[in-house]
């Protein structure tokens, strides 16, 4: 009779088993949970691409050009699942593109697998499978077209395209990617600002401006146009002054010095860190550090219509040094009132907007920073730099909606392991674990032979 009951336990529990694995498969055809354990969860969307997903309003269709042959279609249709879990109402569909080669040769698809992205009659082709490629399309389906931005050059500005270190090439290609189209506005050759022009950047010029080319400016400015200044110590004798009146701004003498700045390790007291910001729709909810290296305060003059916000600002520590302190210890450095020297806290980032002169948009945005450098291949690298230059470019586009999209970084792939701890690893699973497994099989079968 007791060996009955222990078969009947046996069969009750093997029954209760396949119970429950057929109740976890149903469970699994109805339910979708998906754990990410790997380093920095690189194989979930980031936080980015799941934001710029959540500013989508409607569906996204999306074609791939993919042989039916071998595992591509498997393939692509498994990374896009990683989309389409966190936006339901996005659709793939697959075309043999051998069955029809004119329609293919007309579309321009030439990579086996291309994509072809379409949303609110807009649409992006992509030839390359991956995050930051799919989700800088999308991005440039949420803007609509690409967006024209004029930088304006031959006066020794900061070129868009330039690799030098003063240069703003390695940022400029990366908003390029994701829908902005930077062009060269030289006033030598036009009198005036082209149309369809988004916006027009003045990137710290070294020397004066032409009259024309100020008046050109201000013409703009005063047409209805979106400008970004980014101007620099030293730089108020460069004839720019219209400009600065009918933006109702003006730039302090001096260079912001900030005492305070050795404490966080920076030797030159010029280097002004920000890890606070003044409320305003650029920095809404941006906690990221920025890295200024040599900054001019601003200050607001007159009332010309423009409704302005500080939205950069320096510390309490600051002042506006006039003293030339390129070799100067930060500790042989001290605020003179009597010179005329301001003391912080003062403002160096301004973003203005009014209602448009022009009929063709409601609102005009204009954005003054005292300092480029933060923007340039240097030094666009350190802390937040790089994502508050994208906010700042996305205001002044009008886009909204994607000011806040957090900044996108590479995951660190990287395992760093010292030759010790790898030995351990080693010897556990090669010795340790199997061992582990003979110890728990013992401890059963002498259990077992106990009853």
């Amino acid at each position: 009779m007791r060996n009955m009951f222990r078969r009947l336990d046996g069969w009750l529990f093997a029954l209760l088993l396949l119970l429950a694995c057929a109740a976890l498969g149903y469970l699994g055809t109805r339910h979708v949970h998906v754990a990410d354990w790997t380093a920095n969860g690189r194989i979930s969307l980031s936080p980015a691409s799941r934001a710029v997903l959540a500013k989508l309003d409607g569906p996204v269709d999306i074609v791939s050009y993919a042989s039916p042959q071998g595992d591509l279609r498997q393939t692509i249709a498994g990374f896009l699942q990683r989309y389409q879990m966190v936006k339901r109402d996005i659709s793939l569909r697959f075309v043999d593109p051998q069955l029809d080669p004119a329609k293919m040769r007309e579309l321009g698809i030439t990579v086996d697998g291309a994509l072809i992205l379409h949303y609110q009659n807009h649409e992006q082709r992509l030839d390359e499978l991956s995050e930051r490629s799919l989700t800088n399309a999308l991005e440039r389906l949420q803007r609509g077209n690409d967006r024209i931005v004029a930088f304006v050059t031959g006066d020794d500005e900061r070129r868009a395209d330039g690799q030098a270190n003063a240069d703003m090439g390695t940022f400029m290609a990366q908003l390029e990617s994701r829908g902005m189209r930077a062009v060269p506005l030289n006033f030598s050759q036009v009198n005036a600002v082209p149309e369809h022009t988004d916006l027009v950047v003045l990137a710290s010029p070294t020397v004066p401006l032409a009259p024309g080319a100020v008046q050109a400016l201000v013409d703009y400015v005063q047409a209805g146009g979106n400008l970004l200044w980014l101007t620099e110590p030293a730089n108020d004798e460069l004839g720019l002054k219209p400009l600065a009146d009918a933006l109702g701004v003006r730039v302090l003498p001096g260079v912001l010095v900030d005492g305070s700045g050795s404490a966080l390790g920076l030797h030159d007291p010029r280097m002004l860190a920000l890890g606070s910001y003044p409320p305003q729709a650029i920095t809404r909810g941006f906690q990221l550090t920025t890295l200024f290296p040599q900054v001019s305060a601003l200050a607001e003059v007159a009332r010309t219509g423009w409704a302005t916000h500080a939205f950069l600002r320096s510390s309490p520590q600051s002042w506006t040094e006039f003293q030339p302190i390129d070799n100067t210890k930060s500790s042989d450095i001290r605020f003179d009132a009597d010179a005329g020297e301001l003391k912080g806290p003062l403002d160096f980032g301004f973003a203005l907007s009014r209602l448009s002169p022009s009929p063709d948009k409601s609102e005009q945005r204009a954005v003054v920073i005292g300092d480029g450098d933060f923007l340039s291949n240097t030094y666009l690298g350190n802390g937040g730099n790089r994502a508050l230059g994208e906010r700042v470019f996305n205001w002044l586009l009008g886009d909204d909606k994607l000011v806040d999209v957090p900044p996108r970084g590479a995951p660190d792939r990287l395992l760093e392991i010292s030759q010790g701890e790898l030995n351990v690893l080693s010897f556990g699973f090669l010795f340790g674990l199997p061992l582990l497994l003979l110890l728990i099989g013992g401890a059963i079968v002498w259990r077992r032979r106990r009853r």
